[in-house]
C-alpha cells in the first residue's frame, strides 16, 4: 500500500485531482486543504509514502518553511510540489530532495519569476473557489498572446506592468484591461483569447499527479 497525502483545492479542485489519482487496493490518497506552517509534523504522523504540495496558503496564516519540507525528506517520504506553493518550495530544495514540475516551477527554477506575488490569490476560505487572478496566469496567457499577433510586446509590458501594481486581492482581466491603452476592438480578441486559454496552475498540477500517478504504476 502506498500512502500520498495531497495538498490542494485551489490550484484543482479536489474532484478533479481523484479523477486522476483515485484510491485503489494498492493506493491510499489523502487530500488535505492548502498547506500551511506546522501541517508536515501532522502529516508524518499519518505516515505517508508521498506528500504533493500544491496549494498552500501565503498570507492568511505563515507558510510552510524550508526546515519542514526538509525534515520530512530526510525521514524518507518523497516530496514533490507544482503549481503555486508548491513550485515556489521546489524551486527553492529541488537540489536538496523535492521535485518540482511544470510551467510554474520552470518559471522559478530558471530565474523568471522570485516572488510568491506571482502565484498568490484572494480565496474563498470555505469553497477554496480563486476570487482573483494569479500573476503567473496573466503572464503566460499575454506571452501567448503575443506570439499569436493578438497583442504586441509593448502591449504585453503595459498590460502586466499594470497587473504587478495591483495588490493581488483585486488581481483581474478586466480590471487590467480596463486600465490599459488597448483599443476597444483589441480589448475583445484578447477577452476571446483569455476565454480559450489554459489555467497553467490547474495544468501543473495535472501534470504532477498524473507523474505520480505514472511513477507507482
Amino acid at each position: 500500500m502506498v500512502k500520498i497525502i495531497v495538498y490542494a483545492g485551489l490550484s484543482i479542485p479536489f474532484d478533479e485531482a481523484r479523477e486522476i489519482l483515485d484510491s485503489s487496493d494498492d493506493i491510499e490518497v489523502i487530500y488535505k486543504r492548502p498547506i500551511k506552517r506546522g501541517d508536515l509534523n501532522l502529516a508524518l504522523k499519518e505516515h505517508p509514502d508521498i506528500i504533493v504540495i500544491i496549494d498552500g496558503v501565503f498570507h492568511q496564516n505563515s507558510a510552510v518553511g524550508h526546515k519542514e519540507i526538509l525534515s520530512v525528506i530526510n525521514s524518507g517520504v518523497k516530496v514533490f510540489g507544482a503549481s503555486s506553493m508548491g513550485a515556489l518550495r521546489a524551486s527553492e530544495l529541488d537540489t536538496l530532495g523535492m521535485m518540482g514540475i511544470g510551467y510554474v516551477y520552470n518559471q522559478y527554477a530558471s530565474g523568471e519569476v522570485d516572488s510568491d506575488d506571482d502565484v498568490a490569490v484572494m480565496l474563498d476560505s470555505e469553497t477554496l473557489e480563486a476570487l482573483s487572478e494569479p500573476l503567473i496566469n496573466m503572464k503566460y496567457v499575454f506571452t501567448n498572446a503575443v506570439s499569436e499577433n493578438i497583442i504586441t510586446e509593448s502591449e504585453k509590458d503595459e498590460l502586466l506592468s499594470i497587473a504587478k501594481k495591483t495588490y493581488y486581492p483585486k488581481r483581474n482581466y478586466s480590471q487590467t484591461l480596463s486600465k490599459s491603452s488597448l483599443d476597444d476592438d483589441k480589448k475583445d480578441k484578447l477577452i476571446d483569447f483569455i476565454r480559450q486559454s489554459p489555467d497553467i496552475k490547474k495544468e501543473d498540477a495535472r501534470e504532477l499527479l498524473e507523474h505520480v500517478k505514472n511513477m507507482i504504476k
